[in-house]
C-alpha cells in the first residue's frame, strides 16, 4: 500500500511537472509576441519623431509602448512563479530521496558491520554444520545466499536513488539559474518601464502649452468623424433598401400572390434571403475568430466614446477601431462578402463597406481602392492601401463592424484585439 502511494504521488507531481511546462511554452511565445509588438511599436515612435510636427501623436503611440512593457512584466513575472513551483516539486523530490538514501546507508552499514563479524569461512560452514538436520542445513545455506542477494539489491538501490539524486540536482541547478535571468530581465524592463513613463511625462508637459489648439483640432476631427459617420450610415441605409428592394423582387418570382410593404422595404433592417441568412450566421459564428483588417498594428484608438488620453474633459467618440500601422500596408476583408459601396471622403481619403449577410464592415482611410462596387471578396483579401498621412506621419485604418445601422465594438470580432 505504502508503494502504491509513493507511487501515486509521482503520478501526480509528474503530470503537474508536465502541465507547467506546457504554460512556461504558452508564456515564452506569449512574450515573445509582446517583444515583437514593442519592437514594431518602438520603430514606428521613431519614425512618428522624425515626420512628426505635434507631440499628441507620439504620446498615444507611447502610452501604446507603456502597456505592452506592463504586459511583457506581467508575462515575465507569471514565468518566474511557475518555474518557483517546479522548483518546490523538485525540491520537494530531492528532500524524498535524500532521506530514503539516508536509511538505505544506515541499513547497509549495519548489514555490512554484522557481515564483517562473521566473516571467516569458517563461521559460515560451522553454521551449515551445526545444523540439526540436512532440511536446517538446507535452510541455512539459502539464508545466506538470500542474504548476500539482498545486500547487493540494496547497494544497486544506494546506487540508483544517488544517480536520481544527481540529475534532480542538476535540474534544480538550471531552474536557478533560469529564475534568476528571468528575474534580471524584469528589472532591466521596469527600469525600461520607468524611463517610457518618464518621457511620456516630459511629452505631456510639453503639449500643456498649446493645449487651446490642440483640443480646437481635435473637436475638428471629431465633427469630420461624425460626418463620415453620418454619410456612411446614409450608403448603409441605401444598401440596405437595395438589398430589401431584392429579397422583395426574389420573393415575388417565387410566391408572385405574395406582398411586401413598403415599409419593410425600406426598413432599417435587412430581409434575408436563405442565401444572405446562411453568410449572416457564418459571419456571427466567428466572432472573436475574425483576422485583423491589416496584417499587423495596435489599437491607437479603441472603440465607443472615451476621455482624451491628455485632456479628461473632452470626450472623443469612435465608431470603431482605429488600427496604426506601417506604411505601405494593405487593407484586407475579414470575412467573404459583397463590396456595396467605394466611397471618396475627401480627395485622400476613400472607404470600402462590404456586406456579409446583415453585417457590415467598412475600412476608411484608404489611398487606394483595389476592388468596386458589386465585386465578391473572399477572406483576407487585400481591398486597399492604408494612406499615410503627410503631416504626422502616420498610417492608421478605421474599421468599424456594424449589424444593419447598429455599431458593434470589434474588439469583441477580431482575434486576440
Amino acid at each position: 500500500m505504502p508503494k502504491f502511494l509513493l507511487s501515486l504521488i509521482f503520478m501526480c507531481m509528474t503530470s503537474l511537472m508536465w502541465s507547467q511546462s506546457t504554460q512556461q511554452e504558452k508564456l515564452e511565445e506569449r512574450k515573445a509576441q509582446i517583444q515583437q509588438e514593442i519592437r514594431d511599436n518602438e520603430r514606428l515612435l521613431q519614425t512618428v519623431k522624425k515626420k512628426e510636427k505635434s507631440a499628441v501623436n507620439v504620446i498615444v503611440i507611447q502610452a501604446n509602448k507603456i502597456k505592452l512593457k506592463e504586459k511583457l512584466i506581467n508575462t515575465t513575472e507569471k514565468q518566474t512563479k511557475l518555474l518557483s513551483n517546479d522548483m518546490y516539486v523538485n525540491q520537494i523530490q530531492i528532500n524524498k530521496l535524500k532521506k530514503e538514501l539516508a536509511i538505505l546507508k544506515e541499513d547497509y552499514a549495519r548489514m555490512i558491520v554484522k557481515s564483517y563479524k562473521s566473516r571467516s569461512e569458517q563461521s559460515r560452514a560451522m553454521f551449515i554444520l551445526s545444523s540439526n538436520s540436512f532440511l536446517q542445513a538446507y535452510k541455512r545455506a539459502q539464508y545466506m545466499k538470500q542474504y548476500t542477494n539482498y545486500r547487493k539489491l540494496q547497494g544497486e538501490e544506494i546506487k540508483s536513488k544517488s544517480d536520481q539524486l544527481i540529475v534532480y540536482n542538476g535540474k534544480l541547478d538550471v531552474q536557478k539559474t533560469t529564475k534568476q535571468k528571468l528575474i534580471a530581465e524584469n528589472e532591466k524592463e521596469r527600469l525600461s518601464l520607468l524611463k517610457a513613463k518618464q518621457e511620456q511625462q516630459k511629452l505631456v508637459d510639453s503639449i500643456k502649452k498649446d493645449k487651446k489648439k490642440i483640443a480646437s483640432e481635435i473637436k475638428k476631427k471629431q465633427q469630420e468623424s461624425r460626418a463620415i459617420d453620418r454619410q456612411i450610415d446614409r450608403l448603409m441605409r441605401e444598401a440596405i433598401a437595395e438589398a430589401n428592394r431584392k429579397a422583395a423582387a426574389e420573393n415575388a418570382k417565387a410566391n408572385p400572390t405574395a406582398t411586401v410593404s413598403k415599409a419593410a422595404v425600406s426598413s432599417s433592417r435587412i430581409i434575408l434571403t436563405a442565401e444572405s441568412k446562411i453568410l449572416a450566421d457564418n459571419f456571427r459564428a466567428n466572432r472573436g475568430k475574425l483576422p485583423w483588417p491589416v496584417e499587423k498594428g495596435f489599437v491607437s484608438l479603441p472603440y465607443g466614446d472615451q476621455p482624451h488620453p491628455q485632456f479628461a474633459s473632452l470626450t472623443i467618440h469612435n465608431s470603431g477601431v482605429e488600427i496604426t500601422t506601417d506604411q505601405g500596408a494593405t487593407a484586407r476583408a475579414v470575412f467573404g462578402g459583397e463590396v456595396t459601396s467605394v466611397i471618396v471622403l475627401s480627395p485622400v481619403n476613400k472607404a470600402v463597406m462590404i456586406q456579409h449577410g446583415d453585417y457590415f464592415t467598412v475600412y476608411q482611410n484608404l489611398s487606394a481602392v483595389y476592388v468596386s462596387k458589386g465585386d465578391k471578396v473572399s477572406i483576407k483579401q487585400s481591398i486597399g492601401k492604408v494612406r499615410t498621412n503627410g503631416e504626422t506621419g502616420k498610417t492608421i485604418l478605421k474599421f468599424t463592424i456594424s449589424q444593419n445601422t447598429t455599431y458593434n465594438n470589434p474588439a469583441s470580432w477580431l482575434y486576440n484585439m
